[in-house]
């Protein structure tokens, strides 16, 4: 490590002398608690046992599971010995599971055990895992977390740079393929050091740990909150009910909302009737009814943001009520500027692409240096995503690109591009155009606009179970419309701007 650099692990380090006594950790499963000095000797006993089991510098660790401890501890020791973390989203179907899994060949597997029976049954497909352990017991046929603590903590530290990679985060498909992002330590520290700032945290605050750590948003909130000294309460999975009791009960300051989780939290505490007025941070994307509802009740502050994986989570960030319906400014240590289709930038008022570059931009996608060079041309990350300027500095988000439209159901990036593929396999299908749509829970709802194949007859329900059979259940579509004549474009295949208007806007169930 040269003398410049400065890494997540050095951030344990760091804490653990700052903060050394303060709780940094508990969990809502089992009531346990973690002062930030007993973070950084579970991480250290933890990269021994890794490093006795033969993990080195720049091997992968895949992790399939809920928030725990255990998880957060596995970012902790991998950023010691220089490892990569390769979270899987659990929401995944089995076969996309195995397709980010080879993607990014990981040494060791860590399973949470309502997941153990489906990694061992493709257990011979992953050729590359040396051995699986259970996240959480009971452990199973897996070997056991922790044997891996059974040591006094004396590992041998890698020499690993603030540009070097720490996580590898896999995009929604593009064209019916996943990309791995790599971000790296200096990721991580950017994002950190934004969120830090512009939500003023300090060890004072307490963080709702809801977003799953396979998430970019989640995992950086996370992290986020531990740079600060900050109290990070994890729910293994949300519960609105239980969110309001932690919030009610620690003192909750700060979380990140996707729609509907706040929605959610409003309504609980209404049954409830506990107090959540110490919820003074909520950065994220909801619907303005729910935010004015929020800020009313609590007196806090909402933050409107624009961002993405291969941003770090964010590009601009501002409160809500700065510029309502804008997408906030540009943070303090990034670029944004838009662009035409020749890569020229825009003046203000005029829509473009948005394109970013500084310390939050990542690396690279995993093994895919072709894409990598495309996104990154001219010095910039191209988003993919349209956007303008008012006169002011705010950002407002204009939608995707076409050639790389995309669905945000509650959070998840869902390309319509992999829904097509998943329904044109289906032997009575001719052809589909899947786009999003509004819906009152989600925000966005994926739409399937099919044509069947002659003499053929389909249920609406029967596709939609196919579809959940082959991808993740939150890709497959809310709402299903059959027609008998799709409109074509001159090549043959459907035309996609005539679909969307014909059988778009608001749909009844």
């Amino acid at each position: 490590m040269g003398l410049h650099d400065f890494t997540f692990y050095d951030l344990i380090k760091r804490n653990a002398v700052s903060f050394n006594n303060l709780a940094a950790w508990y969990e809502d499963d089992d009531q346990r608690s973690l002062t930030f000095a007993e973070y950084k000797q579970k991480v250290d006993q933890l990269a021994e046992g890794l490093q006795k089991a033969g993990f080195l510098k720049g091997d992968r660790i895949g992790v399939l599971g809920k928030n725990s401890l255990e998880y957060f501890l596995l970012y902790g020791a991998a950023a010691a010995l220089g490892g990569i973390v390769l979270p899987i989203n659990w929401r995944l179907s089995a076969e996309e599971t195995i397709f980010n899994l080879a993607d990014c060949e990981p040494v060791l597997l860590f399973v949470d055990p309502e997941y153990q029976e489906m990694i061992a049954g493709v257990r011979d497909q992953l050729t590359t895992v040396r051995e699986c352990y259970n996240l959480k017991p009971p452990a199973g046929t897996f070997a056991d977390f922790n044997a891996l603590l059974e040591n006094d903590g004396r590992f041998e530290a890698a020499d690993v740079g603030t540009d070097e990679g720490l996580v590898i985060i896999h995009t929604a498909a593009v064209a019916g393929r996943p990309r791995g992002a790599l971000l790296s330590h200096g990721n991580l520290i950017s994002a950190n050091t934004h969120i830090n700032l512009l939500l003023s945290l300090s060890p004072h605050d307490v963080h709702l740990n809801i977003l799953p750590l396979f998430h970019v948003a989640g995992l950086f909130m996370a992290t986020a909150g531990f740079h600060a000294g900050a109290l990070n309460v994890n729910m293994s999975k949300f519960d609105a009910g239980r969110a309001v009791d932690l919030i009610a009960e620690k003192q909750v300051s700060f979380l990140f909302d996707f729609s509907p989780i706040l929605s959610a939290i409003l309504e609980a505490h209404e049954k409830s009737g506990k107090a959540i007025s110490s919820l003074q941070h909520v950065p994220g994307l909801e619907a303005p009814d729910v935010i004015d509802k929020y800020q009313t009740l609590t007196g806090g502050t909402f933050y409107a943001m624009y961002g993405q994986t291969e941003t770090s989570a964010i590009a601009t960030m501002a409160p809500y009520s700065d510029r309502p319906g804008s997408a906030g400014r540009t943070i303090q240590l990034a670029d944004v500027c838009l662009v035409d289709d020749d890569d020229q930038p825009l003046t203000t008022g005029n829509t473009g692409e948005i394109a970013v570059k500084g310390p939050m931009v990542f690396k690279e996608y995993w093994n895919l240096p072709e894409d990598t060079a495309y996104t990154f041309r001219g010095g910039w990350h191209h988003t993919g995503d349209l956007g303008r300027f008012d006169e002011d500095g705010f950002l407002w988000y204009e939608g995707r690109k076409a050639e790389k439209e995309l669905i945000k159901p509650g959070g998840e990036n869902v390309y319509p591009a992999e829904v097509e593929k998943a329904i044109l396999e289906h032997p009575d299908i001719e052809h589909t155009v899947v786009f999003g749509v509004p819906d009152p829970k989600w925000k966005e709802g994926i739409k399937a606009v099919c044509q069947l194949k002659p003499g053929q007859s389909l249920a609406a329900q029967d596709l939609i179970k196919f579809v959940g059979e082959r991808i993740a259940s939150y890709k497959k579509p809310q709402y299903v419309e059959f027609v008998a004549d799709m409109p074509l474009a001159d090549d043959g295949n459907p035309d996609r701007a005539e679909v969307k208007e014909r059988y778009g806007g608001e749909q009844r169930e």
